[in-house]
């Protein structure tokens, strides 16, 4: 037992978690982050697999970190590289005639027609998305309270909605809950650009393209766009290095850091929260502790529903945490060679989906409890920018594969081979050969996911981004401004607005949030 005393305990050094200790360090209190690995950074982790060859664990190309976070917290000074910026995506087909999307332009085996109108298509998303970001800097407005701030961010967000322009408005109102399949219909003719796009639309959630809010999480995920990117990053030693930055950056700051302490339990009296009680029976206290874990682990392990109202605990076990997506690991004897792609356009984000049928034919089996029998892919390559990840003259590929449900009906202890065969199979298709070159291989299941990085449902988003699981309503109402029904207990993890992705947003408004309530 110790009686040290924090200002502020925080459960998981993920990247929220990190961004949240840093900036409560630099406001000068004394902040302890709780890490159950043996590594800072959650699931944006470099890991190696085999000997010598080294890869992005879950998170593989980085899209939306937040400038302003890589500005306050000096991540540059703390290592923070890149070794690739605004990656091109290429769509990739059986016979070599891909398309490759580089910001507004598209072009290989595709009509001047649809080009055209990719590039209107691309510059209203564009707007769509920068608007989406008006609400992710800042807490979401209380539904119930009568704060004159959140009442000026409702109209400061109406304002922006009326400065689109009545026919846009109207125009994101139509689509802004439809799916993206009928979007793309009234739009292009080209199959493969479709499914190029629908694939953002779907990747890491439980959806097809013709489910709804499929438009809302494309926005979502393109939101880096309006932060000035134009195409997703590969940093220098994988996604590690920016968790390794936001550590350093911390530390730096004078938050202290305990890597292998897991936290079994939040402590709690009746006026609020006391501290966190370790796996090896260290009790640790303060009056504020903030929980970078997902909301069902938050809540229903760490807290506990008995110690919860019971609707608040309701909404809270209804969150749809269904992980959707695996992660296939190999280690190269040599660069693969794609058909129809030189050795230079294999450094780009490739993805494997055909045409939305084929989308959402994969995503059928997932309905059912079944692996899909021909999943969709985004691949990298990284080795090919950064050489520290392989061997010299060998290579690393690092693909998302889906649709593999975490509650796969057969389970996942006997599946998981006959899924990465399939996969690599499906990828064999494309880049004939490539078997021959592979000198290990890993898959990490969505039940993987859920066991080593501690994820309800193996859910990288901690909850599905939809509109009932978003922004007012992201966990729960009662918890949407990263404040929580348990008095001194804050959350700050990617089941908070505005959701997932390698952002730091999150991580950011909830230390606003509790130096706003420590304040008071």
């Amino acid at each position: 037992m110790t009686d040290r005393q924090f200002d502020a305990i925080i459960i998981g050094a993920g990247h929220n978690g990190l961004v949240t200790g840093a900036y409560l360090a630099r406001s000068g209190r004394r902040v302890l982050v709780l890490e159950a690995t043996e590594q800072p950074g959650g699931a944006a982790v470099t890991q190696e697999f085999f000997e010598g060859f080294s890869v992005s664990a879950v998170s593989h190309l980085l899209y939306n970190l937040h400038p302003t976070i890589i500005q306050d917290l000096k991540l540059r000074e703390h290592g923070l590289s890149f070794c690739a910026t605004d990656l091109a995506t290429v769509a990739l087909s059986a016979d070599g005639n891909h398309i490759r999307i580089e910001d507004e332009v598209v072009s290989g085996a595709i009509s001047p027609v649809d080009a055209e109108k990719y590039r209107e298509f691309h510059a209203q998303m564009k707007r769509f998305s920068k608007l989406l970001t008006r609400t992710i800097e800042r807490r979401p407005p209380g539904l119930t309270n009568n704060d004159l701030s959140d009442k000026l961010a409702m109209a400061q967000l109406a304002w922006h909605l009326r400065q689109l322009g009545k026919t846009e408005m109207r125009e994101l109102l139509r689509v802004g809950a439809i799916n993206i399949h009928d979007v793309l219909e009234e739009n292009f003719d080209s199959e493969l650009l479709k499914g190029a796009i629908g694939i953002d639309a779907v990747l890491g959630s439980h959806a097809g393209p013709r489910s709804p809010n499929t438009v809302l999480t494309y926005l979502y995920r393109n939101m880096g766009r309006a932060f000035g990117y134009s195409g997703p990053a590969l940093t220098e030693g994988g996604m590690g290095s920016v968790s390794n930055a936001l550590a350093s950056a911390a530390t730096s700051l004078g938050a202290e850091i305990r890597t292998g302490c897991y936290v079994e339990e939040i402590l709690t009296k009746s006026n609020g929260v006391t501290g966190v009680k370790t796996s090896d029976g260290e009790l640790i206290y303060s009056d504020t502790v903030i929980s970078n874990a997902d909301p069902k682990k938050t809540f229903a392990e760490l807290v506990g529903y008995p110690n919860l109202d019971t609707e608040f605990a309701r909404q809270i076990h209804n969150i749809r945490t269904r992980g959707n997506a695996a992660k296939l690991h190999l280690a190269l004897d040599a660069l693969p060679q794609f058909t129809g792609l030189d050795a230079d356009q294999t450094g780009s984000r490739l993805v494997i989906a055909p045409d939305l049928t084929y989308i959402e034919n994969a995503f059928n089996h997932a309905k059912y409890g079944e692996m899909s029998g021909s999943p969709i892919l985004e691949i990298s390559i990284p080795s090919v920018h950064d050489k520290n990840l392989s061997p010299d003259g060998k290579h690393v590929l690092s693909a998302i594969i889906q649709y593999a449900p975490v509650d796969l009906r057969d389970g996942w202890s006997n599946a998981a081979d006959s899924f990465r065969n399939r996969s690599i199979d499906l990828i064999e298709g494309y880049a004939p050969g490539i078997k021959k070159l592979i000198l290990s291989s890993q898959l990490l299941t969505p039940l993987d996911l859920a066991t080593q990085f501690n994820l309800s449902g193996g859910h990288w988003h901690h909850g599905e981004l939809s509109l009932d699981q978003f922004f007012v309503l992201r966990p729960a109402t009662g918890a949407s401004q990263y404040t929580t029904p348990v008095g001194g207990l804050f959350i700050c993890s990617a089941g908070c607005h505005p959701g997932g992705d390698v952002m730091g947003m999150a991580g950011k408004n909830c230390a606003t949030a509790v130096l706003h309530e420590r304040q008071r």
